[in-house]
C-alpha cells in the first residue's frame, strides 16, 4: 500500500469512528480515556474536548505526550480479519485563542451534540500534534507512517 492509499485509509478511519481511547501518563502511571475527536484534514491534529478538572486533564498538565487508539472493530469473530486500529502518538496541548475557533468548528462539525459541554467554562479544547500514525489491520500487518510539517 502505497502513502497515498495509506493516508485514504486511515482518513477513512478518521471520519467514521466517533470515538478514541486515549492514554495519558500520570503519577499513578498509565491513564486510558474514552474521549470523542475529530481530525483535521491532512491529518496532523487531533482535537479532543475535557473538562479542567479530569485526571486525563491532570496527566496532561504533566507530561502532554500521548497514544491515541482508534479502531473499526464490532466484537466480532471478523475483527480478527477486517477491523482496523490506528495508534496516533503525539503532544498533546490546549488550542490556543487564534486557533481555538477553527479547532472548535472542526469538533463541532462532527459531534454537534456536545456544543454544550465545548461551551462551558470547565471544558477546554485540546489538541494532539501527530508524530505518527501506527496502522494495524488483517490482525498483524503493522505499518508506520510518519507526520510531518512539510507534507
Amino acid at each position: 500500500m502505497d502513502n497515498s492509499d495509506l493516508r485514504l485509509h486511515l482518513r477513512s478511519l478518521l471520519e467514521s469512528q466517533n470515538l478514541a481511547v486515549l492514554s495519558t501518563y500520570g503519577e499513578e502511571g498509565p491513564y486510558a480515556s474514552l474521549i470523542s475527536f475529530a481530525a483535521t484534514e491532512d491529518l496532523k491534529t487531533l482535537i479532543f474536548a475535557t473538562g479542567r478538572s479530569t485526571r486525563k486533564y491532570a496527566n496532561l498538565s504533566k507530561n502532554p505526550r500521548v497514544a491515541l487508539l482508534v479502531d473499526s472493530r464490532s466484537n466480532r469473530v471478523t475483527d480478527f480479519r477486517d477491523a482496523i486500529a490506528a495508534t496516533a502518538t503525539g503532544v498533546a496541548e490546549e488550542a490556543a485563542k487564534p486557533e481555538r475557533e477553527k479547532y472548535a468548528k472542526i469538533y463541532l462539525a462532527k459531534h454537534p451534540h456536545l456544543s454544550e459541554f465545548l461551551e462551558s467554562p470547565n471544558t477546554t479544547l485540546l489538541k494532539i500534534r501527530v508524530d505518527r500514525y501506527i496502522i494495524v489491520s488483517h490482525f498483524q500487518y503493522v505499518v508506520e507512517m510518519e507526520v510531518t510539517g512539510d507534507e
